[in-house]
């Protein structure tokens, strides 16, 4: 098990301090992530139970006040629908922009080393290599893999308020 986390130390330092700021993020989003799915599998669907017995326990529900009313509960299940996805979509977008920043610092260190030992030293350069490419690599696996979630999210999210919308008919 130490070997595993030996090679995931080095892993981690062959992409720089940029390797972690994308594991912070990656970590960061995926509670995210994780979170709204919990609230859409387990907590929204009382929620929905829960409005639509308030809605068929009011006498009326054809009047301007009661269209009003569904409207604002509507509003508000859709916003409780859409929390955090908006930081969501700033950490998908924010992990390839930190991979170029790595590839950035990786390509500084490059040319660090051949100014200090000349042109012909491939050894010296390979852990700018290194440093430049691993953290590009991360940060597009990880908004990739965010993507496809956030679209399975998204998808469900709106399901879930269509589901909704169609229980809270008004008379």
């Amino acid at each position: 098990m130490s070997e595993g986390l030996l090679h995931l130390q080095d892993f981690f330092d062959s992409g720089g301090w940029v390797l972690w700021a994308i594991l912070c993020a990656t970590v960061l989003l995926w509670t995210l992530m994780l979170e709204r799915l919990w609230f859409l599998a387990r907590v929204f669907p009382n929620e929905a139970r829960d409005l639509r017995s308030n809605w068929l326990a009011r006498t009326e529900r054809g009047s301007l006040a009661a269209r009003h009313i569904r409207t604002a509960w509507l509003s508000q299940a859709q916003l409780r629908l859409n929390r955090s996805v908006p930081m969501v979509r700033v950490l998908i977008a924010l992990c390839p922009l930190l991979g170029l920043l790595g590839t950035v610092t990786g390509m500084i260190q490059v040319f660090d080393v051949m100014s200090l030992s000349g042109n012909g030293n491939p050894r010296a350069m390979a852990s700018g290599v290194s440093r430049a490419t691993v953290p590009t690599m991360a940060g597009m696996v990880i908004a990739i893999s965010g993507l496809f979630c956030l679209a399975r999210l998204d998808q469900q999210s709106r399901r879930a308020f269509q589901r909704l919308t169609d229980k809270l008919r008004h008379d």
